[in-house]
Formats: C-alpha cells, structure tokens, sequence
C-alpha cells in the first residue's frame, strides 16, 4: 500500500500556559497542505519489521524513528503483523511542519488498512496521541482547531481553496522545539485563534500571531527578513509555521510571487491549496 502523508502548517498560535508537567497549552489551528512524503507498507518478508529511507537524511535508528514506533504500537495493541516500510522523505524536517508526526499517522492508517484490522478512527487518533502531541491531527487530516498540547481537535470550517503558498525552509536553520518554548511568556489571548480565522484572509495579517515569532526571530532575522519579503511580494497573510523555522505566505493565485525571489533563503515549495 502506498500512501503520501502530507505537512500542516500552523494558522495562528497561541502559547496559553504552562503545565503543571512541563507542557504547554497551546491554540492553534493545524491546516494541511499538498506537500508529501511517499510511504510503502507491505507485508514483510521476513519474520520482523523492517524500515528503509531514501530522500532526505533521517539521522535516527530505526527503532526511534516515529515511523517505526508507530508500527511497533500496532503491533502491541493489535498484533500486526510483521511489514516491511519504505519512506520517501520529502518534507523538511525541524521546520513546524509535522512530516515526521505524518509518517507516523499514516503508517498507522496503513498497517491498519493493509490487515483489515477495522480499528475505528478515534480509537487510531487516541493512540497516536502516546506517539507525538501533532499525531492524532494527521489521522483524521482536516483543517482543526488544537488545544491542550495540540491533542485536543475540533473540526474547524476555514477553508484557503483557490489560494496558493509559498513555504521556504532553510537548511541552515534548525529551531529546537524546547528552545523555542523556553523563551515564550504564555498569555491567554485577547481574541481566540478560532474567530480570527472566521474572518476574511485579507484581515488576518497583524492579528492572527505566532507566538515563537518574536524570540525565533530574533534569533534568526533572516526568517523575519524572508516572512517581510513574502508580504512584500503580494502574501496576503504570512507566518512562521509552529515554532519554525520554515515560513510560508499565501497568495492570491494572480498575485502569486516567483519562487526564484525566495531561493537565496533556502528550499522553496510552491503549494496549491
């Protein structure tokens, strides 16, 4: 079985609290978006699992990489049978973008096609929650609203159809995840992610927010320079995904920007959403 696990970029997030367990509460909404990995499950071969990459570098061993945790907590809870996996990476890693969280998921949905184990989808979203907080988004992959650590979805209605993205992520910017939290003071927003985009497009810039913007930017200007240079290209909205380090800008098909403005930042997707 072949299946193509997509990204999410975030629209709009919000750092609201500190957990008592050293999480965050988080508002966001995930949105997926036309860039994928390519991922094969069969039946094995041989008596075990087997997991092998092509693409993009994966610097993991086998057993840690999501991909293969997600097929041994199938195995565990519904003795799946030994599969041989193939990954593609495509998808950018340590960029906001949720590829590994996907690869996950989507091996998830096919272990559980490949076998008919007829595992409703809540039951697979619940356990891919014990995988990675972003998991459970990509087995019902939909535009939804997040809370808790991003675990908690709620189908969300706002639609980019007819729109087009630019997403830049450079190489030689990575943003560790517990860094970026590290330097955020949580506040419970003036206005929920959720209402801001009820409203049109055009009025999101400047008050649907990032929250790691300010402390990844100034870390790295060179993302706040490339966010300021897709607005000046004709975005409608622009932001860092997650806590980054790729951002992306919408566009208005007419007004779609050439991607060869935005090389000398890095590796540029031109996305139709």
């Amino acid at each position: 079985m072949i299946l193509y696990p997509n990204a999410k970029v975030n629209l709009g997030l919000d750092i609201v609290r500190r957990r008592a367990d050293g999480y965050h509460d988080i508002s966001t909404v995930f949105y997926p978006i036309n860039l994928t990995d390519i991922l094969e499950v069969v039946p094995a071969k041989g008596d075990d699992a087997t997991l092998t990459t092509y693409g993009r570098h994966i610097d993991c061993p086998v057993e840690k990489n999501l991909v293969m945790k997600a097929y041994r907590l199938m195995q565990r809870e519904f003795a799946a049978p030994p599969v041989d996996i193939y990954l593609t990476k495509i998808i950018p890693d340590g960029a906001g973008l949720g590829g590994g969280s996907a690869d996950a998921a989507f091996t998830m949905l096919a272990v559980n096609e490949v076998f008919g184990l007829g595992v409703p989808q809540q039951k697979l979203a619940a356990l891919a929650a014990t995988i990675g907080a972003d998991c459970p988004f990509f087995i019902y992959n939909r535009p939804m609203s997040a809370t808790g650590i991003g675990d908690v979805l709620t189908d969300c209605s706002v639609s980019l159809k007819g729109y087009k993205m630019l997403l830049v992520k450079s190489d030689d910017i990575s943003v560790p995840t517990k860094l970026a939290y590290s330097r955020v003071t949580p506040q419970v927003p003036d206005i929920d992610v959720t209402e801001i985009i009820s409203r049109p497009v055009a009025e999101w810039q400047g008050v649907l927010k990032n929250d790691f913007e300010p402390s990844v930017f100034a870390s790295f200007p060179q993302l706040s320079e490339l966010k300021a240079r897709l607005l000046d290209s004709g975005a409608v909205y622009a932001a860092m995904s997650g806590s980054g380090s790729s951002v992306f800008g919408i566009f208005d098909s007419a007004n779609m920007a050439e991607c060869d403005k935005f090389a000398e930042f890095g590796n540029v997707f031109d996305i139709q959403l």
